[in-house]
Formats: C-alpha cells, structure tokens, sequence
C-alpha cells in the first residue's frame, strides 16, 4: 500500500467502469468465451491459460489483450475483439445491465460535492455506450472514455491524462483514480493522480490491488465519498443522507 501524502484538492474523479461502477457477473469472460469459440483466438495458448491471462489483464484495453493471445497477428485480434463487443451486447440484451449497488447515489454525491465525474474503460465505445444507454446514465457522468478516445488503454496513463485534459482540471494531482483491477491502479499512478484506489467489487482481491500500490483498497465504491472527505482531499464536505446507501465521515474534517 502507498504511504505517500495528497493535499491538494481532488477536482476530478475518474471511475472504472466493470467491476468498479457496473456489476460484471462474468459478463466479461463469457463474452470471451463466445469470442474464443467464433474465432479460435484462445487456440495458441490453450483455453485454461488464455482464460487465466484474460483475468490478469482486465482493465485493459481489449484489443490489446486479443493481439498477446493472437501471438501479434492484429487482423485476428480484430476480428476477435469485434466478435467479444458482440458476444458483449448479446449477453447484455439477454441479461440486462446493472450498477453496483450505491454507484449511483455515490456519483451523484460526488458531483454534488461539486467534483467531475468521467467513466473509463477498456471496452470499445459500442460496447461503453450500451452499458451507459442500458443504466441510463449518459446524463449522470461528466464524460465516458474508452482506449480508443485516449490512445493507448491500461495500464498506460493516457485515459487518466485524456479525461483531466477535457475536463480542464488544474492539475494532475487533482484527479482521483478508482477501479478494480490491478491495471486501472497502475493506470493511476503512472499518470501521477493526487489519490488513487482499488475496489474489491470486481476482478482483482485484496493482495493483488495491494501490490499495485494505490493509497487505499476500498470495499466499494460507495466508500470513496467519506474516504476523500476523511484525508482532507474535498475543499467542502458534502452533505448526504445517511439513507442514500453512501459511506460517511465518521468524524468531522477541516480542510483548507
């Protein structure tokens, strides 16, 4: 775990989205499964192997993970990451999409507090766009990014550095970074965020979140609110309803 200090004030919040924000239920792996079976990309490296690197390296951008299992063959990685955004939006069609309990409230929390929201993620735009139709929650957020609005996806910097540019935040250590996954914290860190946490809500655990080094592991999302106001990283603490299912400081805080 870091043990490194933050003063300044957090402007900016970007949240994972699977696994952090959006209830994954084995979406993510099924959808491969149905890609592996429609196009043999998990062939080279046997399925239990390609499904173990799958899970190592969620967070990250998908094409990126297709072209290490297609051993570099970028037009099989296409043609595999076009075939797991299908397979994606079918099984999203036949189960519908969920939030991770408190999400919501804690977004809207958040914004209330008068911070910017933006969503990131490994998935290509079709598929981010129809997680955020399927939640209706276009409105809710400041912004949504996938690799391909960015440059390159986790755990390089540049979707931490791409929504902190849009959204016209100060300063890098402004920015508060928040996922599930061993990728989306190096993603933070690499790109110098003033906080950056790992939720156990989604593909990694404790001990491997841990060794990624973020400044807290948290059980879930909705603990990020009270955790900002607790070390001081919000100018002006909010007010929320105990009853909104948001984690609150427990003791006040003087900032600024």
């Amino acid at each position: 775990m870091s043990t490194r200090t933050a003063s300044t004030p957090i402007e900016l919040v970007a949240l994972d989205m699977a696994g952090t924000t959006v209830q994954d239920d084995g979406v993510v792996e099924e959808a491969f499964r149905r890609a592996a079976d429609r196009t043999g990309v998990a062939a080279r490296r046997g399925w239990e192997a390609a499904l173990q690197y799958v899970r190592d390296t969620m967070g990250q951008s998908k094409i990126e993970v297709f072209t290490h299992l297609a051993a570099g063959d970028v037009a099989a990685a296409e043609r595999a990451t076009a075939q797991f955004e299908t397979a994606y939006a079918e099984i999203v069609a036949e189960r519908g999409v969920t939030p991770i309990p408190g999400a919501e409230t804690t977004i809207r929390a958040l914004r209330d507090a008068g911070l910017q929201v933006w969503l990131t993620t490994g998935f290509a735009p079709v598929t981010r766009d129809a997680l955020l139709d399927g939640l209706g929650w276009r409105a809710l957020v400041d912004g949504a990014l996938s690799p391909i609005d960015a440059g390159r996806g986790r755990p390089a910097p540049d979707l931490v550095l791409t929504a902190l540019l849009r959204a016209g935040a100060s300063s890098v250590r402004s920015v508060a970074v928040v996922g599930d996954t061993v990728s989306d914290v190096e993603s933070g860190r690499r790109a110098g965020a003033g906080f950056v946490a790992g939720v156990l809500t989604g593909a990694h655990d404790r001990a491997a979140l841990e060794a990624a080094a973020p400044d807290a592991v948290l059980t879930g999302v909705t603990e990020l609110l009270a955790t900002l106001v607790e070390r001081g990283l919000i100018a002006v603490p909010p007010v929320v309803p105990a009853s909104a299912g948001v984690a609150t400081p427990s003791v006040p805080v003087s900032v600024g």
